[in-house]
């Protein structure tokens, strides 16, 4: 569930990047690498649990800095076995490495807590 909610997120993200770089076919982007990257996010089902009750700007902090870590720890993985990593942000001003992208925090803070909303309504589904 997770992988196919993250590749949908992916696509409308770099979809409207390519929109506010002036193509107006929308193009979008994403790497099959990426469905068991973001399928992980399953494993945080149990920290969400735990942080529940903690003020949203601080569970926001916890799911920016998972984030993160998943992001540069994946693209590292992928970069030692491959030979490159699937994303390439050396071009980017606050790049880590190439692997994350430091002003991608923003994203990562609010998109922890839409992964809450989402972990809360498939529990409500029963299909967690």
């Amino acid at each position: 569930m997770y992988g196919a909610l993250g590749w949908c997120l992916e696509v409308l993200w770099t979809g409207l990047g390519s929109l506010l770089s002036g193509d107006v076919r929308l193009t979008a982007k994403t790497y099959l690498w990426m469905f068991p990257i973001y399928g992980l996010a399953v494993l945080f089902e149990p920290v969400h649990d735990r942080i529940r009750a903690w003020p949203i700007t601080l569970r926001g902090l916890v799911w920016m800095v998972l984030f993160f870590a998943v992001e540069y720890a994946s693209g590292w993985l992928l970069r030692l076995l491959t030979g490159v990593s699937p994303w390439n942000y050396y071009h980017a001003r606050w790049h880590l490495d190439g692997l994350i992208r430091l002003d991608y925090a923003p994203v990562w803070f609010a998109v922890g807590l839409l992964f809450e909303k989402i972990h809360d309504r498939l529990r409500s589904m029963k299909i967690l």
